[in-house]
């Protein structure tokens, strides 16, 4: 059986990559005399990217932002004209590019406790149609950034989806209010450059705020490179389901108990990501998770993930595997014939039509 997991086509897939424009959002650009307040350009744009995602619009994520900041020359706390911003989007191939500023004021008189009033400005450009799109701001204390940032992520939405976008209030409960200093913590966390800064910040995080669910999607991600699967598995069974991370998470998450022997909860990991993305990868691996179980529903998984792409040759070999481990032979080998077909070098399909056509099933001792 092969197990092909496909994890950056699936990551596409949770999105409506259908849409026809492309957004970017920029690092909100610091204005202020504090250069250690660059960390709050950064958290309205991924405040603003998570919004845009939730509302299954095809937002660029800061990884690929990073890279044509790098490949320019563009520092990613550079004030940028309107010139480089619409060149950075263009760049990334976006059709409508989302920036602003950010200045923090000394406080109010009578708030002596405060750390200073922010001043925030959106802008949005509309780089398909040749359009300055509106422009809007938001002012208040800096403690109230989450407050601040989510409304102004709300009035994006409103712009960009005007017909289909949620009302302030249902947007408002799925996005509940983060500590000041976990959403710090965290942001910290993006930008760091060592694995090991990146999981105290997070771990940080996490502690600060336990409905803070970015975070622990951060931490799972973080301990799957590492191969530590059931450590992953306890962080991103912590990801919230109204987090825009929630079903990369489950997809993660089924990977990790599949590598941990834990076949039963892989399934369920799975099918909760195929409830709403009825990709063929997912399929794929809820059939090789049932397989490990020796269950016969695994045919009909596997079926599916082919029916979706016949041309994969890896479907039609584990389509032909489940059915030759139930002894039917017959169409097994048709399976392994299309494999075949497909990749003419692949010799375990090969060696596996050999078994099919002397109607030699699974022997005790053979490899799983």
């Amino acid at each position: 059986m092969r197990q092909w997991l496909a994890y950056t086509v699936l990551v596409c897939g949770l999105t409506n990559c259908a849409k026809a424009d492309t957004f970017v959002v920029l690092p909100f650009f610091n204005v202020s005399k504090s250069a250690n307040l660059d960390w709050i350009g950064e958290s309205l744009s991924e405040s603003i990217h998570e919004a845009l995602a939730s509302g299954g619009l095809l937002a660029l994520d800061r990884e690929e932002r990073a890279q044509v900041y790098r490949r320019l020359a563009i520092r990613p706390d550079a004030l940028l004209t309107r010139a480089s911003v619409i060149k950075i989007a263009d760049s990334l191939g976006a059709a409508q590019v989302i920036f602003g500023q950010f200045d923090l004021k000394p406080p109010p008189a009578g708030q002596p406790a405060s750390r200073g009033a922010l001043e925030i400005t959106v802008r949005l450009v509309d780089l398909k149609r040749a359009l300055q799109g509106p422009e809007f701001g938001e002012s208040g204390s800096l403690e109230d950034l989450a407050v601040l940032q989510r409304h102004l992520s709300w009035q994006t939405l409103q712009f960009v989806l005007p017909k289909t976008a949620p009302s302030e209030a249902n947007f408002s409960s799925r996005h509940p209010v983060i500590r000041l200093d976990a959403m710090e913590s965290y942001i910290r966390g993006l930008l760091a450059s060592s694995v090991e800064e990146k999981h105290r910040l997070f771990t940080r995080a996490a502690r600060l705020d336990q409905a803070f669910s970015q975070p622990c999607f951060q931490l799972g991600r973080l301990h799957f490179q590492k191969k530590e699967y059931k450590v992953a598995a306890e962080w991103l069974g912590k990801v919230s389901s109204s987090d825009v991370h929630f079903r990369e998470a489950s997809f993660l998450s089924g990977l990790c108990l599949y590598n941990a022997g834990d076949f039963a909860g892989a399934q369920n990991a799975f099918q909760t990501v195929a409830a709403t993305v009825p990709l063929n990868e997912v399929y794929n691996n809820i059939g090789a998770a049932q397989s490990r179980q020796n269950l016969p529903e695994a045919i009909d998984s596997f079926k599916k993930a082919m029916e979706g792409d016949p041309s994969d040759p890896a479907y039609q070999f584990n389509v032909g595997y489940a059915l030759w481990r139930r002894a039917g032979f017959d169409a097994a080998a048709e399976r392994f014939r299309a494999a075949l077909e497909r990749d003419p070098q692949d010799a375990e399909a090969g060696a596996m039509l050999e078994r099919c056509l002397k109607r030699s099933g699974p022997r005790p001792g053979d490899t799983k």
